[in-house]
């Protein structure tokens, strides 16, 4: 293998008065001082990279724009030999272009035009990444969709269902796919992508909500399927992007996606939302050697202390922390059963 040239640069901290003077003052909590895997900050400075994905090989679902595009990107400036994917081909065209340019080498991203919701979409990509990479060490499940936007009764059902269709059982066909190789090779690691629809109400948006909340219980119910055997499996929420679906809330209005979702939405775009490559490090976190044995967690990229969690692997491995759970009167100190 080639070596990762080391003056291609990824963000790392400056301590907590960069971040402040960015307006960032919760992202810079718990990272002052130097740390491996900082929690990102829009003005920190770059450092040279350490190929923490050296040798390894990839796919990202949705990889055309947004967030995959991001992930893409910081792969392979880690060195990693990567499939990206995606529905639109001129897109994927596009990204493929750029992505070039930070590949170890040129033939270490190849693109596949594809439907992850489709079996036969998914099993053309990894058809495709066996043949081009040889084997697979990691899958990041990014692809994903809104869907219909409005009240649950009033929204075209064939919408709903396709939402559904493509953040949910994609994911799971993806899965389902790679695990049998991932038990060939006795290594791998599965990254989802969730949204704030997995851990809060999201009226309006009922399909995304009601997928992006089955994509997190799914990877806690595959993890344990599969711990014990060298394989991790966790969720990334990435906080509030300013992507295509923000364009979506803000085209479709109040009246669709209601009123005071649409104005954080407006709030959101004025503020800039939450770089890419916040969530970008932490699948290069998860996606790497270190985070080797956490498994079964859903990590939110912009608030938990995941630059910690190498140190913390004892608990997180014991403890149900980062996992979706029931909220019992006594939680909140409320005298009755």
């Amino acid at each position: 293998m080639a070596a990762v040239p080391r003056d291609r640069a990824r963000p790392t901290p400056r301590g907590d008065e960069n971040a402040k003077r960015c307006g960032c003052e919760r992202l810079s909590a718990g990272v002052a001082g130097e740390r491996r895997f900082p929690v990102l900050c829009p003005g920190w400075d770059k450092r040279p990279l350490s190929g923490l994905l050296s040798n390894r090989a990839a796919i990202v679902t949705g990889a055309s724009q947004g967030l995959g595009l991001a992930i893409a990107r910081a792969f392979l400036d880690e060195g990693a030999r990567l499939i990206v994917c995606g529905r639109d081909e001129d897109a994927l065209a596009r990204a493929h272009a750029e992505l070039i340019e930070h590949a170890v080498r040129p033939d270490w991203v190849e693109p596949i035009t594809a439907d992850i919701s489709r079996p036969d979409g998914v099993g053309r990509v990894v058809a495709h990444a066996l043949e081009r990479l040889d084997r697979i060490d990691v899958l990041v499940n990014n692809a994903g969709i809104y869907g219909p936007k409005g009240l649950t009764e009033e929204v075209p059902w064939d919408e709903w269902e396709h939402a559904v269709r493509v953040n949910l059982l994609g994911s799971v066909l993806c899965c389902r796919a790679v695990v049998p190789h991932f038990r060939a090779n006795g290594y791998g690691k599965i990254i989802q992508l969730s949204g704030g629809g997995a851990t809060a109400p999201l009226p309006r948006l009922s399909a995304y909500a009601a997928s992006k909340a089955a994509v997190v219980r799914f990877a806690e119910t595959l993890a344990e399927e599969l711990r014990g055997t060298g394989f991790d499996v966790n969720a990334i929420a990435p906080g509030a992007l300013n992507t295509r679906l923000l364009d979506e809330v803000l085209d479709a209005g109040p009246e669709r996606v209601g009123a005071s979702f649409f104005a954080r939405a407006v709030e959101q775009r004025a503020g800039g939302g939450t770089p890419l490559e916040v969530a970008a490090q932490l699948a290069v976190f998860l996606a790497s050697a270190e985070s080797d044995g956490i498994t079964g967690k859903l990590i939110s990229a912009p608030w938990d202390s995941w630059a910690e969690f190498p140190e913390r692997k004892s608990d997180l491995g014991s403890s149900d922390v980062y996992t979706l759970r029931r909220i019992v009167p006594a939680d909140r100190d409320l005298g009755w059963e």
